[in-house]
């Protein structure tokens, strides 16, 4: 969906769990995004051995964190009313948070399939972490082809002749420049594996979560 035909008062993730609209971000966004990008300090799937033995074989991509400027203008874009809305109709909550990190995937990166509810990399932490109810990936680089691999995959459950359940394909999002794509957690996905006909060009991406905590 084009941004300009959204009506972020009317849609409702209670309705419809996944949201894709396209050209989110204005040029002069996606270049200060760009240029942030160029300045972060990345660290390596590689760097981080908790993160990496949840997500094994998946390359070797890369993450950093926002500037305060860039947080900001990022978070106010993001002020819609179906966000909000989403995130209140849960009860009890204490308090609100969100965590979004720039990630760059190159040749041979990917992110096998979970549904962002699995925190084997943050077990027997006290407190426990907030529960992720948005989960959002948004697009910087300035050209994508479809043969360069990268898409959003999005499973529906689904139970098989003997009631077990398995996962069947529901949405391929394709990581088209300036796209963003929101969906409610707990939902099965993954990214595909950047393919080698990328070369040298980058996967670059915002992505994180709106998150609650509770009484």
């Amino acid at each position: 969906m084009h941004v300009q035909q959204f009506n972020a008062k009317k849609f409702s993730f209670h309705d419809d769990p996944v949201l894709v609209l396209e050209n989110f971000w204005s040029e002069q966004e996606t270049a200060m995004f760009r240029e942030a990008m160029a300045r972060a300090a990345w660290k390596s799937l590689a760097d981080m051995p908790a993160v990496a033995q949840a997500f094994q074989n998946c390359g070797n991509w890369v993450k950093a964190e926002m500037g305060q400027t860039e947080r900001e203008t990022f978070l106010n874009k993001l002020s819609l009313p179906c966000i909000a809305n989403y995130v209140e109709s849960f009860p009890n909550i204490k308090q609100r948070h969100v965590n979004f990190n720039y990630y760059s995937y190159g040749v041979g990166d990917c992110l096998s399939t979970h549904d962002d509810t699995d925190e084997a990399y943050a077990a027997n932490t006290q407190p426990p972490p907030p529960l992720r109810r948005l989960a959002l990936v948004t697009y910087f680089h300035s050209e994508w082809n479809p043969d360069w691999g990268g898409e959003l995959i999005i499973y529906k459950n689904k139970k098989t002749k003997e009631g077990k359940l398995s996962l069947e394909i529901d949405q391929c999002i394709a990581p088209s420049p300036g796209s963003l794509a929101i969906f409610a957690v707990p939902r099965f996905h993954r990214v595909c594996r950047v393919d080698a006909l990328a070369g040298e060009h980058k996967r670059l991406s915002i992505a994180g979560w709106f998150m609650t905590e509770h009484f």
